[in-house]
Parts: structure tokens; sequence; C-alpha cells
């Protein structure tokens, strides 16, 4: 982290989490000083507890919220506990723990714009899993990767990191991460264009979701709610241009993203809400979304809100010169500046 401008100039590179690239990645585990003590299960616990702190603040107030803290966090803390010494039963929770925390880390840079590091972390994060012999944890990871890869322009990547997760989960049942990784496989699949994939990966979505008890989920998995769901619905059917079919899963999203006062997951799907109306020749009704997504968008430290608010001003410019696209250039401009 005090070598925060290499990092952040650092490409996102869609082959680097396989072959040699990774084990050269993630030699900054072997470089850990010698510890000798003992790490007992209460160790473990007090990690996961910081784990979900550091979660909230991601999911209420944006991935450049307290990244710098929890990157102190672990390489003060936990990090130099994975090379202690500990019972097979706490190694494995150990390595869970610090997977769970290395893969924040990679999700907070992703939601900074910082790709690179995001992905170094996600790869390490992989690692972690593997080491946990947690099929689930590893598949989230996955998921991540999947999301990351499709975002920067690789969705047929993206599709394979995401099956992959699936595979992994054949032999455990996770249904909040089934659904998740199906959704990013419509994700990709919208990319792509292919509708018919996209209608089958949204529809086994939909169903694994149903499945989901929350008290039996763990705690990583919290985020995958109706909020964040529905609101990746709504992405990939915009990204089809089938706005009469984002529109329903925007709005749901929207709602129950209020309803938890979730400025970042509002923001999202306001601007998915926007580009739905821009779609359907709808100037005024996405005028009203896009200003809700400037509004949204000011109250977290996002670089994902902020790229959703460019997206939506671009689109509208197709409207040509009307007051309405010129006032919300001038907010989006004071936010963009900001």
């Amino acid at each position: 982290m005090d070598r925060r401008k290499l990092l952040v100039a650092a490409p996102f590179a869609a082959v680097a989490a396989i072959g040699p690239s990774r084990d050269w990645l993630l030699n900054t585990l072997d470089q850990l000083s010698e510890e000798r003590q003992r790490v007992r299960l209460e160790d473990v616990t007090a990690v996961k507890n910081m784990f979900s702190t550091f979660q909230e603040m991601d999911i209420f107030h944006g991935g450049g919220s307290g990244r710098l803290v929890l990157a102190a966090y672990m390489n003060e803390h936990v990090y130099p506990l994975l090379r202690r010494t500990y019972t097979e039963d706490v190694r494995r929770a150990l390595f869970g723990a610090a997977a769970e925390q290395t893969y924040l880390l990679g999700w907070m840079a992703f939601d900074s714009g910082e790709h690179g590091t995001a992905q170094r972390y996600l790869i390490q994060a992989l690692r972690l899993a593997e080491e946990s012999r947690d099929p689930a944890l590893g598949a989230h990871v996955l998921a991540g990767m999947a999301d990351q890869a499709t975002l920067l322009g690789h969705p047929k990547e993206g599709r394979r990191l995401a099956q992959a997760g699936r595979q992994g989960l054949s032999k455990v049942n996770s249904p909040a991460c089934l659904s998740d990784l199906w959704t990013l496989e419509a994700r990709a699949l919208a990319t792509i264009g292919d509708k018919v994939g996209t209608a089958h990966a949204v529809n086994a979505a939909e169903r694994a979701f149903a499945g989901i008890q929350p008290d039996r989920e763990p705690e990583w998995a919290r985020f995958i709610d109706q909020a964040y769901i529905c609101g990746e619905w709504a992405n990939a059917f915009r990204d089809l241009g089938r706005p009469d079919e984002a529109a329903p899963h925007a709005r749901r999203s929207i709602a129950y993203a209020r309803k938890q006062n979730r400025a970042r997951r509002g923001a999202l799907s306001h601007a998915a809400l926007a580009v739905t109306h821009i779609q359907n020749r709808d100037l005024e009704a996405a005028y009203a979304a896009g200003l809700r997504t400037v509004e949204l968008s000011r109250k977290v430290k996002s670089s994902r809100s902020v790229e959703a608010v460019r997206d939506v001003q671009r689109r509208m410019m197709s409207f040509g010169s009307n007051p309405m696209v010129a006032d919300f250039n001038e907010r989006a401009r004071t936010l963009l500046a900001a």
C-alpha cells in the first residue's frame, strides 16, 4: 500500500489468473517473517469479526472507505498469523478468514477503479481459499474475478470464471453463491449479446436465489440480496437493449436499497433505470433517475458509481441540446470534478 501509485498504474490482465504468474504474484505470503506462536481459534474468530465490520463499511460507504485501514490490519495482524503454528482445524479456519479479508481488499480496490491492485488481491484470495478447503469461498472469489473481467471488457473470460465457480460448487450447497455466479454469467452473456443465454442464466439465478436461507449463509454472502441481485439482472437486460425487462428489476433493486440505506447500490440501479428510459426515448424520466444517481453517488466513495453517472451522461447526449440534458451535464460535471 506504500507503493500506491505503482499499484494503481498496474493494468488489469485477463491471463494473469493462470499459470506461473499466479504463483509469482502470490509469493508475498512466503515473505512473511517467521512466527512460532500457536494460533488459537479465538484469534481466528477475532479476524472474522473484523471482516464483518469492514464489509459493512464497503456496503454502505463504498470501496474507498476503510480500504487503507483494512490493508494495514491485514499486513500487520492477519498475514503474520499464517506463519505461526496451528492445528489442522485452526489452519483451515485461519486461511478461510484471511481469504475473506483479502477478497474484500480486492473488491474495495475494484470499486475504487484500481483494477491491477484488485486483481492481485483476488488472486491471493483464491489461493488462500484453496488452502482453507472451502469450495464455496473459492467460488465466491471466482465470482469477483468474473465480475471484474466482464466490466473491463473481457466477457468471455468473465463467463469462464463464473462457470469455473459453479463447477466448484458441485459438491456443496451454497444457493447465494450459485445465484451470484449465474447472475455474473448472465452479465457476461449480455455483454456478448447472447439473448437466449442471458435469459437462461437469469432464470437459473432466480431458482438458486429462491433457495437462499440467510441464517445458513456465510457472512461474506450477506450482500447477495434483492437489492444486489435485481440490480445486476437489470444491468444484464439493459446491456441487451431490452428496457421493458430491465426496468422492473431496477425498480425492485432501488426499493430494497432504499430500505437498507445503501447509496452505492441505489446509485447503480438508478443509473440502470435511467438508461432504460433513454432506450425508450423518455428524457424526462431518464433525467429524474439520472439526478438520483448523481445524488446517491455523492454519498459514497465508489468509482463504479461515478462511472454509472458518466454512462448516463454519455447516453443522454442522444437527446441533443435539450435543457434537461444541459442541466444534467452540469450536475454530473460538479460530481466528476469532485
